[in-house]
C-alpha cells in the first residue's frame, strides 16, 4: 500500500547514526544522504528521515509504531541488539507475541526521537 514514510526529526546526524546501525540486520542501508534528509530502504528509498523543528512528540498512548519486515528470527534479534547499542530504548525484547499469532516473531525499541518501531518474521 504505501510507497513510503517520511519522519520528522530533532537531529538527523544522530538519527542517522541510529538507523544506520537498526536497520542492516533487515537488510536496509542508506540510500539517500543529504545534510537535511536520510532515505533508507534495500532497492528504493521506503523511510525518509527528516530535521524538522517541530518533530511529531512521542507519546506512547498513540498507538503510532513503524513495522519492519525481517527475513528471520535472528534477523529480528540483531536489529533488536543493534538499536539498543545505538541509542535505542527496550520496548519488547525478541520472542513470540502469540496474541498476534503462532508463528509472530518480533521485537520492539524506541528511537531517539521516541518513535516506536517493530521488526517482524512470521515463520
Amino acid at each position: 500500500m504505501f510507497d513510503h514514510v517520511s519522519i520528522g526529526v530533532s537531529d538527523v546526524k544522530r538519527t542517522g547514526r541510529f538507523y544506520d546501525a537498526a536497520l542492516k540486520p533487515l537488510g536496509f542501508t542508506r540510500l539517500s544522504d543529504g545534510e537535511s534528509s536520510l532515505g533508507y530502504g534495500d532497492k528504493g528509498v521506503q523511510l525518509w528521515i527528516s530535521a524538522t523543528s517541530k518533530p511529531v512528540k512521542a507519546d506512547m498512548e498513540s498507538g503510532l509504531h513503524f513495522c519492519l519486515s525481517a527475513k528471520d528470527h535472528a534477523a529480528v534479534d540483531a536489529f533488536h541488539a543493534a538499536a539498543l547499542k545505538a541509542g535505542g530504548k527496550d520496548n519488547g525484547k525478541p520472542g513470540i507475541r502469540k496474541d498476534y499469532g503462532a508463528n509472530y516473531y518480533a521485537a520492539f525499541v524506541i528511537d531517539p526521537d521516541g518513535y516506536r518501531l517493530e521488526a517482524y518474521c512470521g515463520k
